[in-house]
């Protein structure tokens, strides 16, 4: 019932502001990361509010707190249906921005909802290709350590939090696979039964923007958040070096060969200041909003 009321509340807001026909560039959607809420993206909403006056900011408040660590398929089915609801309200189209675990439950609804219209995408400092860090781990489970944390995320339980869901153990690969229930389906690396595609939704992006740098200090490797990340003896390989882009498994080569994909790294910003950062996002973000 909560969520029904919700919903609605929702489409009469998008609906109220279109009625009304509210002048000013299409609206955003943003997407908090792990353990905070939509309050923490606020510095960003300002500022696009500041730089673009008129233009509609939706900060879904969904999932906040600890409820951010439920897994990531139930966060990208209800986060989900929000953002259709929104794009239905501007047939324009929108733009999403997803920081942290917020960028890959965002680019994960790309895939899983097709049919939607975002025009641009931008991915703030988020594990697209999966997380293996201990500062990163440390967060929520200060007593584990990345060497054996596999032997819980890697299990049936593992797999009811959203950090196992991602986490990928470059030491354990044949589990990787065996176990975990989201991030091998949504990159590709694992075949749907049902023989879905999550290529359709990424290619018609007008814009896939990555943004992460080398002194993150919590996404690790820094390089998955443009979805590079470990190869054989724990070599980095970046985006265009992976199977995942060689087989364009989810569009990455089709979107890279369009001249679609945008990536900006930035030295000096460390992992809880990507959003805070007021120069990342007028140098970074609001370019990429129309």
């Amino acid at each position: 019932m909560r969520n029904k009321l919700y919903n609605l509340k929702l489409l009469f807001l998008v609906n109220l502001v279109y009625s009304h026909g509210v002048v000013g560039y299409n609206p955003v959607v943003i997407i908090h990361g792990v353990l905070t809420g939509s309050d923490s993206m606020s510095n960003i909403s300002k500022r696009i509010q500041e730089m673009h006056p008129g233009t509609e900011i939706y900060s879904i408040p969904r999932y906040a707190g600890w409820s951010s660590l439920e897994p990531m398929w139930r966060q990208i089915e209800e986060i989900g249906e929000d953002i259709m609801a929104i794009g239905a309200a501007f047939p324009g189209g929108i733009n999403l921005l997803g920081y942290s675990q917020g960028g890959l439950i965002a680019r994960a609804i790309l895939q899983r909802f097709p049919e939607h219209n975002v025009r641009n995408f931008i991915s703030l400092s988020s594990p697209q290709a999966g997380q293996y860090g201990t500062k990163f781990l440390h967060l929520f489970f200060p007593d584990l350590v990345c060497e054996t944390v596999y032997e819980l995320f890697y299990s049936k339980i593992g797999q009811h939090t959203s950090v196992g869901n991602y986490w990928n153990d470059p030491f354990h690969q044949e589990l990787y696979f065996q176990y975990s229930e989201f991030l091998p389906l949504v990159n590709g690396e694992k075949k749907l039964v049902n023989g879905t595609q999550y290529k359709d939704g990424l290619t018609k992006l007008k814009k896939l923007v990555l943004i992460g740098g080398p002194d993150d200090g919590v996404i690790t490797p820094w390089q998955s958040s443009q979805f590079g990340y470990f190869g054989d003896n724990t070599t980095i390989l970046d985006m265009r070096n992976r199977s995942i882009y060689e087989t364009d498994a989810i569009g990455l080569k089709t979107l890279d060969k369009l001249k679609k994909i945008i990536t900006h790294t930035v030295p000096g910003i460390p992992h809880s200041m990507w959003h805070e950062n007021q120069t990342v996002t007028d140098l970074y973000i609001i370019p990429y909003l129309d």
